[in-house]
């Protein structure tokens, strides 16, 4: 059953800072790394998104749930559950009004065994991350006040929690372009797939630590995911071989990013509070031209370390965080941000119109 609301919790952060608020959804603690979100829209979007594995999400516009959350398989999933740890908001919108509603967000997180928090004063708690930084935190429910003692997830293989088990073939939804897609799943968002498929490919997922083999595939793509790339070893080696095959154009998106520059031979490094939203500026290097995107990750490609070939070809306006990189002659190229976006502006679609023109062009 939903909560009433009237429970007290509490969110702790690492440094000390207590929010009190009261719970709903699941009553049952958590923690994990806490980060926020300014969009506006898109929580059934956020919650699903595998990149969220492992932390509790912050959500920073005031009222949350007035749109409840639609029946599951709508295209507002971006996977089949929830996979943040924990949802704190400001105020929780119990009646919800929508057309596509069949369920509250009390209902949902209830439902799906997620803790929420509610009532505090998510500016105040946006800020202090702002200025110290992304840290790990807990919920817990009543006043007690237990040993803290949280592990960072990003230590551990999330992308090995969210990835697919075994290869699936998913056939194109729009007219049939002929491409065929090797995706390599971290974590993937479902609209990345929608993208995909609706411009007439057909896409192969495997798992994040699958041998690559690029036969009878146009080209392939690596997916956004969760956590410190870092930890994603068998990855970036099965990546590097590609490279050093060469024989099919190569792409990636978010977490993709950060793969493809480590398996040419670069660093990353982590954020001090992440980019999550749907309005960060980023502009093409080369022609100078600007995207509003949507965004969620908590690492960033060093451009010091990109070996010889390689270059930046999007920047954060923000804070001049790499964006995107790509080879200077080979198709090899990735974006931080992402095309698909839902929730966020469309702005960068045409990430995926590009890879289906280098895909036709082939190698």
């Amino acid at each position: 059953m939903p909560s009433t609301g009237q429970i007290a919790g509490y969110l702790e952060l690492e440094d000390g800072r207590v929010f009190p608020g009261k719970l709903f959804g699941a009553l049952s603690g958590t923690d994990g790394e806490v980060v926020f979100n300014t969009g506006m829209v898109g929580y059934p979007e956020s919650l699903t998104d595998p990149s969220y594995r492992g932390e509790i999400l912050t959500l920073t516009y005031p009222l949350i749930g007035n749109y409840g959350v639609p029946a599951p398989g709508e295209d507002r999933f971006e996977s089949p559950r929830i996979q943040a740890r924990g949802l704190v908001v400001s105020t929780l919108t119990r009646e919800h009004s929508h057309w596509s509603s069949v369920r509250s967000l009390d209902e949902w997180l209830s439902s799906e065994g997620i803790i929420g928090l509610e009532g505090i004063d998510t500016r105040a708690l946006t800020k202090h991350l702002r200025e110290k930084g992304t840290m790990l935190g807990r919920i817990v429910p009543g006043n007690e006040r237990p040993k803290f003692n949280v592990a960072d997830p990003n230590r551990t293989d999330l992308v090995g929690e969210v990835t697919s088990q075994e290869p699936v073939t998913f056939r194109p939804t729009g007219p049939d372009s002929g491409m065929k897609v090797l995706l390599v799943d971290c974590g993937c968002k479902a609209s990345i797939i929608r993208a995909l498929r609706v411009r007439g490919c057909s896409v192969t997922t495997v798992p994040y630590d699958h041998i690559l083999d690029p036969s009878g595939f146009s080209g392939v793509l690596l997916s956004n995911g969760p956590g410190d790339p870092a930890v994603c070893k068998a990855t970036i080696k099965n990546v590097r071989g590609l490279m050093e095959a060469g024989s099919v154009p190569i792409a990636g998106i978010c977490l993709g990013n950060q793969l493809m520059a480590l398996a040419a031979g670069g660093k990353t490094f982590k954020l001090p509070f992440g980019h999550r939203s749907q309005n960060q500026p980023c502009i093409d290097r080369t022609t100078g031209h600007c995207v509003i995107t949507s965004q969620n990750h908590g690492y960033a490609v060093d451009p010091e370390s990109l070996p010889e070939g390689w270059e930046v070809w999007y920047s954060n306006l923000n804070d001049e965080t790499v964006e995107g990189i790509r080879h200077r002659s080979r198709p090899f190229f990735a974006v931080q941000f992402h095309p698909e976006a839902n929730p966020g502006p469309t702005d960068p679609r045409g990430f995926f119109d590009l890879f289906m023109e280098v895909m036709v062009r082939g190698i």
